[in-house]
């Protein structure tokens, strides 16, 4: 094997593996268990949730940890279970540890399954919050698998860590710039000459 193929072989692993790694920060594969970014409404039932922070970190998705303060902010919330969507939602986000209310979206049908819920400017401080979810059910149905049940969910995020980017995106930007060198690699014979000149320094070593 020849110095282009050992080096082409090891560059397509790197960016596989980069590749891989990505996808599982995202979450991996469908389904829950490799997912941590959930509310259990009840056994095996869930609901997914994404942050985002748009005008400061676009194309940014986070959970538990929000980057900014004052600043837009997006809850998105969907679940895939029927039922759940002939349910009465109420969204509320408080301040902990004060329980200092800060977001309140009354009850209402999502029958969608996706709900979206905007805080133009995001929230006020630093700190740890709190989101409640409650599911009502609409006294007229009859399935009885959800009539007269209330079910309460809460799930914490802080807000002001200051990260830049999340580490998919950091493993994504990294994929990209591997990807980026190989290709330069393969089309520019100038920038191939300095690489195997110093991949031929490295095994003289």
């Amino acid at each position: 094997m020849n110095k282009k193929q050992l080096l082409r072989k090891s560059l397509l692993g790197l960016l596989g593996t980069l590749f891989t790694a990505t996808v599982w920060a995202h979450g991996g594969a469908a389904g829950t268990d490799t997912d941590q970014c959930k509310f259990e409404l009840e056994p095996s039932h869930w609901i997914h949730y994404t942050a985002y922070q748009p005008t400061a970190y676009p194309a940014e998705e986070f959970c538990g940890k929000l980057p900014g303060t004052d600043t837009k902010t997006q809850l998105v919330f969907d679940y895939q279970d029927m039922r759940y969507r002939d349910m009465f939602v109420e969204f509320e986000v408080t301040k902990e540890p004060e329980g200092k209310r800060v977001f309140f979206l009354p009850s209402a049908k999502h029958k969608k399954g996706s709900i979206n819920l905007e805080l133009p400017n995001g929230v006020p401080e630093p700190g740890k919050y709190l989101i409640h979810i409650t599911l009502l059910p609409d006294e007229k149905m009859t399935d009885n698998r959800v009539q007269g049940q209330r079910l309460d969910v809460h799930m914490g995020f802080q807000a002001g860590t200051g990260v830049a980017a999340s580490k998919s995106s950091m493993l994504l930007y990294g994929f990209l710039g591997l990807a980026a060198l190989y290709a330069a690699y393969l089309s520019s014979a100038k920038f191939k000459n300095k690489v195997d000149a110093m991949l031929g320094k490295i095994k003289d070593a």
